[in-house]
């Protein structure tokens, strides 16, 4: 198939507009649309739970702290501790790009510790309600890896690969978009009806780290590994690496949180 057949992709600003020395960038617009979408979609299941509003706003204000603080600095650690060790102010160099979903979800989870203690609910409790909440926002944030032409897949010739004039114009997998389609959309659709009913605490967290890390780790076969890194000699990419212990530890939260309610439910008989 001809390099013509495919899908060339235009050149997008990456700056939507700016207002004097504020420039609003598409990737900052598509984590404004991700706690939006959070903060709604808690509100509708607020009456369900023991908190209100204003404890609401306060745990979804610091796990979105979490997703930035631990964002950046999880991208640096994982992916970029050689320019960290060559300028240690690369840490705060935001403008500069790169966030990590890793770092970002280690940041969550250290804002839900924090809040669990001034909400006297416990950590998994609170893992439980925010799960079903984040996958709008990683869908978001593929979409805003898209408009920006970054993080693009590994070479094909599918008849809906793109050619992004900064990946050396060849065809390839708009694997932004598989994240979009399988960790936003679907994963959303799977939480949210799975906590619809009343479940085992535990459950819904370990879902969502067993269903992430699983799609994940499969769109990771079609995205490009990251040129300092490459793959391993499994021929495992970092991101497949780092999905390998969440979908350990899900799978470990979905059979202890079953396996509590089947032991309760025996000492009622007895």
């Amino acid at each position: 198939m001809e390099q013509s057949s495919y899908l060339v992709f235009p050149s997008i600003d990456p700056i939507i507009f700016s207002l004097g020395p504020l420039s609003v960038r598409w990737y900052g617009l598509m984590y404004l649309v991700g706690f939006i979408a959070a903060f709604l979609l808690a509100q509708k299941r607020l009456s369900q739970t023991p908190w209100n509003r204003d404890q609401l706003s306060d745990l979804l204000f610091w796990s979105f702290v979490g997703v930035i603080l631990g964002g950046r600095i999880g991208y640096v650690f994982f992916y970029q501790f050689s320019l960290f060790l060559d300028d240690p102010l690369y840490l705060f160099k935001i403008w500069a790009g790169g966030m990590s979903f890793h770092g970002g979800l280690i940041g969550v989870l250290a804002a839900l510790a924090w809040q669990a203690k001034r909400m006297k609910a416990t950590f998994l409790e609170l893992g439980d309600f925010v799960a079903p909440l984040v996958p709008i926002g990683l869908g978001a944030g593929r979409i805003g890896n898209f408009l920006n032409a970054e993080l693009w897949g590994r070479t094909t010739d599918v008849p809906w690969a793109v050619i992004f004039p900064s990946a050396g114009n060849v065809p390839r997998h708009p694997s932004q978009l598989y994240e979009f389609a399988l960790e936003g959309v679907l994963l959303f659709v799977i939480l949210w009806l799975f906590s619809a009913k009343k479940r085992p605490v535990g459950a819904v967290s370990g879902l969502f780290l067993l269903g992430y890390g699983s799609f994940r780790f499969i769109v990771e076969f079609f995205r490009e590994p990251d040129a300092h890194i490459g793959l391993y000699q499994m021929g495992l990419s970092q991101g497949q690496l780092l999905c390998l212990p969440m979908i350990a530890l899900g799978l470990g939260l979905i059979v202890r949180a079953y396996m509590g309610t089947k032991n309760k439910d025996k000492t009622k008989k007895i």
